[in-house]
């Protein structure tokens, strides 16, 4: 349907808002170890803006919350359950916990195919930096309406998840 576009560009100028792709986004990583001169790493991740639009524009953070993307094809290398109809499938319905499948984009000069955003790898990036980084990019990707808010519900309800230390035993048939 064209009359619901999944995504549209946006130039350097326009304030980051959730939603927002940042492609090769520097991300600090500590030391798995303490030491005396502890050495960090710099990993660079696809990355899409979680944190609330209405808190980036008005400049409220200190940090931006960011989640790693991957293409779906990257991402079926990483587990033989998504290279199956099955699991692809799952991935659309939002049935599996941590994962939010996207639409392919066929934005002249920013074609991807599908996506999967990984919520169980959630970073934070100093905003005036995103900021300083993003003038640097001439023109961003985003995501839209009411696709950027059904991935920010995926995001809510990762993140809301109880887990009982008993649960409610299964009902059986008599």
């Amino acid at each position: 349907m064209e009359n619901y576009p999944w995504y549209k560009l946006v130039d350097n100028h326009e304030k980051l808002m959730q939603g927002d792709f940042i492609n090769n986004c520097p991300i600090v990583v500590p030391p798995s170890e303490i030491t005396d001169k502890p050495e960090t790493e710099i990993i660079e991740y696809d990355v899409i803006i979680m944190s609330q639009s209405c808190d980036l524009v008005q400049e409220k953070l200190e940090l931006v919350l960011v989640c790693p993307v991957f293409l779906l094809r990257e991402f079926e290398e990483k587990s033989d359950f998504f290279k199956s109809t099955k699991g692809k499938e799952a991935l659309r319905q939002g049935n599996v916990p941590g994962y939010h499948l996207l639409n392919k984009c066929r934005i002249e000069d920013f074609e991807r195919d599908f996506l999967v955003v990984d919520f169980r790898s959630v970073y934070s990036v100093p905003f005036v930096f995103l900021k300083e980084y993003c003038q640097k990019i001439h023109k961003r990707l985003r995501l839209l309406p009411p696709y950027r808010e059904h991935l920010s519900q995926a995001f809510a309800r990762f993140f809301m998840r109880v887990g009982l230390p008993v649960d409610i035993p299964r009902f059986k048939k008599k």
